[in-house]
């Protein structure tokens, strides 16, 4: 894919982050370079960078940022302050579990420089594990577009909602890995783009992403779901995930839901398609899964525009849970994972 959504750029103690701002797309492509991770961790709550995936490569890079600020500490000093960083960049968005696996990587790889080691050797190791998450997180997605690619047949019709694309990882995604390994193949695939309200994803990012590849996209409003499916215009569904629990339930974007409850009342097969990293086995099920709620300006007034009436009350979550019996099979790069997930989760993940 031509789309680099977010890279480390040049070397520890004078590396910078660059990354697309997802806020200016579709009108405009514009890459903003960071060596603040302050600056970093706003453009994650703003959504400049956003997919969970995504999201926590660039919490990882900006644990490289914010530590190459401290290489002239002395260790004891460095390793004290990388709580600093690690606290302000994991209090960017609280769904999303890939950042919080991402930080937790890091922690874990300065824990493992032997404690005589000076300052500068700390930096590079954190350096080098943000990295192998980066080129893991590639490879990820290569594997998840493997798997998922076995589930489209040549003539497939697909219904995404929000973006899982190369927007949202450092790879060619998730949902949308499958749809790009399989054109690669050679199948032709069209795509039913879920244009996702409030801050329209769909219509924003995936349906600027495929028309970027070549792919067919046909863009549809949220509440037109059911209608296609009704009328027998969609062969599957394939979304992304935040956070999936033990038992298979899904957090992902608003809306999710009730998409899989339509897949479900019209025999559409409903995919969720995720790394390893996604799955939190920490949790039973989904009710434990918290769930950001955003700025109610997101629906009211909705890239500046005054839609509705000033004053009124506003419910955002930013997400919704996906009950594990909705769900077909979840793709992930170890595999496809069928019921009954919690047993099959906890071979396959655990």
């Amino acid at each position: 894919m031509p789309i680099e959504t977010i890279k480390l750029v040049g070397r520890v103690p004078h590396a910078l982050v660059r990354l697309i701002d997802q806020t200016e797309l579709p009108g405009r492509e514009i890459y903003l370079e960071r060596t603040d991770y302050r600056l970093l961790a706003g453009d994650i709550r703003r959504l400049a960078v956003r997919g969970a995936p995504a999201i926590g490569v660039a919490g990882a890079f900006g644990v490289v940022l914010g530590m190459q600020e401290e290489v002239n500490l002395s260790p004891a000093e460095f390793r004290k302050n990388m709580a600093l960083v690690t606290r302000e960049i994991s209090s960017t968005r609280p769904t999303a579990v890939n950042l919080f696996w991402a930080v937790e990587r890091m922690e874990k790889a300065l824990r493992n420089v032997p404690e005589i080691s000076p300052t500068y050797r700390l930096l590079e190791a954190l350096e080098a594990e943000a990295l192998a998450i980066y080129y893991q997180d590639r490879e990820l997605c290569s594997l998840i577009g493997s798997h998922g690619a076995a589930l489209l047949a040549d003539g497939s019709r697909v219904l995404t909602h929000c973006n899982a694309g190369a927007l949202a990882t450092a790879g060619i995604g998730t949902a949308l890995a499958a749809i790009y390994t399989a054109t690669e193949q050679g199948k032709k695939v069209s795509v039913f783009v879920d244009e996702t309200r409030p801050l329209f994803q769909g219509a924003r990012l995936t349906a600027w992403e495929l028309a970027k590849a070549g792919i067919e996209a046909i863009l549809i409003c949220d509440n037109m779901a059911g209608t296609i499916m009704a009328r027998g215009m969609v062969d599957l569904v394939i979304t992304g995930a935040d956070r999936i629990a033990a038992n298979g339930d899904a957090a992902n974007k608003i809306g999710t839901y009730g998409v899989a409850c339509l897949a479900r009342k019209h025999g559409v097969p409903f995919y969720v398609a995720a790394p390893f990293s996604t799955f939190d086995l920490s949790l039973s099920d989904g009710s434990g899964i918290p769930i950001e709620e955003r700025n109610p300006d997101e629906v009211t007034s909705p890239f500046g525009l005054g839609l509705a009436p000033k004053g009124i009350k506003v419910f955002n979550p930013a997400f919704d849970v996906t009950p594990a019996e909705l769900i077909t099979s979840i793709i992930t790069d170890r595999g496809i994972i069928k019921p009954p997930y919690r047993e099959n989760i906890a071979r396959l993940i655990g």
